[in-house]
């Protein structure tokens, strides 16, 4: 995956990578700017950097608008290649990092209302789902991000995209919420009752902006919670 853009600047030319994870690091030639086009150096890998978090941003366009034909040429080359961005990886400020892969719970209790809690509140990213174990037991795993990704006002509530092959019975966020209840718990309710009909189940937390431009700033974080028709799915073996 492409973690960021980045720029190698000498006196005669600019030289702009792009840094590869995946998971070891190496970097892939973009484009080459000369001696007379430097100060465009900057602002390329801005806007490179920016078209990851956002793809219809019009600012790379107007970048490229300035740069020299075959330094055009290379980017939409390049960009063309690139990989699909899953959803949710990036925010205005760079990659989404992972600060906990993977942390099982046996159900939903106090203890794992104490732990969404704790993440929610210093604005870490959530990404949870139920997951059936080789007895026949049902358990949940979360994943924590080092940041929420920002959707604008008038988009759909999601960082997590849908799996292609499976139809969402339900859609739940915490600007429904269930009388009283806080975020976290109401979260936590409408998860466990699709649960125990035996249905996939899938939790993300977002920041919803309140405008469609420069949405990165203002907004609230939100609770999602996805139920599909399918039944849950078995655990991996560890390796």
């Amino acid at each position: 995956m492409i973690h960021s853009f980045i720029a190698h600047v000498s006196p005669g030319r600019s030289r702009v990578f792009a840094l590869i994870k995946d998971p070891r690091e190496r970097l892939e030639v973009v484009t080459t700017l000369g001696a007379a086009d430097l100060a465009l150096s900057d602002d390329l890998v801005e806007a490179l950097n920016g078209h990851l978090f956002d793809q219809k941003d019009p600012t790379l366009g107007s970048v490229l608008d300035r740069a020299p034909n075959p330094v055009r040429m290379a980017v939409r080359q390049y960009l063309q290649g690139m990989p699909t961005l899953e959803l949710g990886t990036f925010t205005p400020y760079g990659p989404v990092g992972i600060v906990r892969e993977a942390v099982y719970f046996g159900r939903i209790d106090d203890e794992l209302e104490e732990y969404l809690d704790g993440a929610y509140m210093i604005g870490l990213g959530i990404r949870m789902s139920n997951e059936r174990q080789a007895d026949g037991g049902v358990g949940w795993v979360v994943q924590l991000r080092d940041d929420e990704v920002s959707v604008p006002a008038s988009a759909e509530p999601r960082t997590w995209a849908l799996p292609t092959d499976l139809k969402l019975l339900s859609n739940w966020t915490s600007e429904q919420p269930l009388g009283g209840r806080g975020p976290v718990r109401s979260a936590l309710e409408v998860a466990e009752a699709a649960s125990r009909e035996g249905r996939w189940v899938r939790i993300h937390t977002l920041l919803h902006s309140d405008r469609d431009e420069d949405y990165e700033g203002n907004g609230t974080s939100e609770f999602v919670v996805d139920v599909f028709d399918a039944p849950i799915p078995l655990s991996e073996p560890d390796e």
